[in-house]
């Protein structure tokens, strides 16, 4: 069974609903996206494994060289918007603009196929689930948007991927890994969730949803590989989850990323 791996293409400093920087500081910011996405592509080639980056599209518009080097190293390119906003902070009208500004940004590098789509902290949810009708009406066939936690999205939505109904056309859902803890549904396949949990016990996990005949979904960010990453000042609540157990966190992947096998979203036959 391969499963699917998945990386969203931000830097340190974009996060939602934070005014500790506002969007044109930005450019003027220290970046580390570069660094740390090169580092990633190492790994991931070292392992054989070929990804799907969910690339916002301010980056592709500040770095486009490391976006077409991320092409290059054979990884697919979805979209994660353009300015890193949530959906549901959005009206259909403003998703729809955030949404083709990110598909221009990419078809200015030279990307022209983009289907697969991936909104910022999960925030296609029970707020936001008229965006999976724009998606579809914009030409995407996959979102990756949902998460089965109550956290950010519903512990009702279903963790394998399936097919969502618009008037605009169906489109395929793909929830990232979760698991049952402590009688709540736990994030396991990315965040906070995915590095605290000792690699054996996500390759455990995966490997139980692989028995069941379903890809596990996980998914990292650049900043989380970074040995000393930038500040933002957060929310307790917030700082746990961006910040929590990044030590080690390299090296923890890097044995997942050994232990199963990998593809990108789009290479992946989802049944409906």
């Amino acid at each position: 069974m391969t499963n699917i791996f998945t990386v969203d293409l931000e830097d340190w400093f974009h996060v939602c609903g934070v005014s500790a920087f506002s969007r044109d500081q930005w450019s003027s910011l220290p970046s580390r996206v570069e660094s740390t996405t090169r580092w990633l592509l190492d790994a991931l080639d070292g392992s054989g494994v070929r990804a799907t980056f969910f690339v916002l599209g301010w980056i592709a518009d500040e770095y486009p060289q490391l976006v077409a080097a991320v092409r290059s190293a054979g990884h697919e390119i979805g979209s994660h918007g353009q300015d890193h906003v949530r959906a549901y902070d959005l009206t259909p009208e403003t998703f729809t603009r955030d949404l083709r500004s990110s598909i221009g940004a990419l078809k200015a590098i030279g990307i022209q196929s983009v289907t697969s789509f991936r909104a910022p902290e999960w925030s296609i949810n029970d707020r936001s689930l008229w965006a999976l009708g724009t998606l579809a009406q914009e030409g995407f066939t996959i979102d990756a948007s949902m998460a089965p936690v109550r956290m950010v999205g519903s512990p009702k939505f279903p963790r394998h991927p399936h097919v969502r109904r618009t008037t605009s056309g169906n489109i395929t859902e793909v929830p990232p890994l979760v698991a049952d803890r402590f009688g709540q549904v736990m994030p396991l396949g990315w965040g906070w969730g995915l590095r605290m949990s000792s690699p054996g016990r996500v390759l455990r996990r995966i490997e139980e949803v692989n028995r069941n005949g379903l890809p596990a979904v996980l998914t990292v960010h650049p900043w989380e590989l970074d040995v000393d990453p930038p500040r933002v000042r957060l929310s307790p609540k917030m700082h746990f989850a961006h910040y929590f157990r990044l030590e080690g966190f390299r090296s923890r992947l890097q044995s997942i990323l050994n232990g199963a096998a990998f593809g990108p979203m789009g290479s992946i036959e989802i049944a409906s």
